[in-house]
């Protein structure tokens, strides 16, 4: 449980420090639009934190660990909610910037981000066979 918890507030802390960037660099440069730097916070708290919040309480009950599924969960997911964050980021900061894409980069970025996107729902699905073989037993 200790492991889930840990890594639930890595995500805290992640996103907290993507709120407070995403505040003050709009702040900085008088941004006043919409970014996708707005997302970054929202993404890491409730698909880092809270996830892996409620993974620990599974925890104490079922011994997930145990389950191909879901070692292949932690994995996944670990990959993907980063990835799709530090996209998001990347997206975000060119957005106040207002530095122009290549039609290429921007696919690039949206295309990698999408990546992310996909591990995080096959990390879900993952997440959601092992909790249902475990409540079988």
């Amino acid at each position: 449980m200790k492991k889930y918890i840990n890594i639930s507030m890595i995500y805290a802390i992640a996103a907290m420090v993507g709120g407070v960037f995403y505040r003050e660099f709009t702040k900085w440069n008088g941004f006043t639009g919409t970014t996708a730097l707005g997302k970054v916070h929202t993404h890491l708290f409730f698909l880092g934190m809270l996830v892996f919040l409620v993974v620990g309480l599974f925890s104490r009950h079922y011994d997930l660990k145990e389950q191909k599924t879901f070692r292949a969960f932690l994995y996944i997911y670990n990959i993907g909610v980063p990835l799709a964050a530090v996209m998001m980021l990347v997206r975000g900061i060119t957005q106040v910037l207002n530095i122009p894409l290549s039609s290429g980069a921007d696919a690039a970025i949206s295309g990698i981000a999408g990546i992310g996107h996909i591990l995080i729902g096959t990390g879900i699905i993952l997440l959601l066979v092992t909790l249902r073989k475990v409540s079988k037993n």
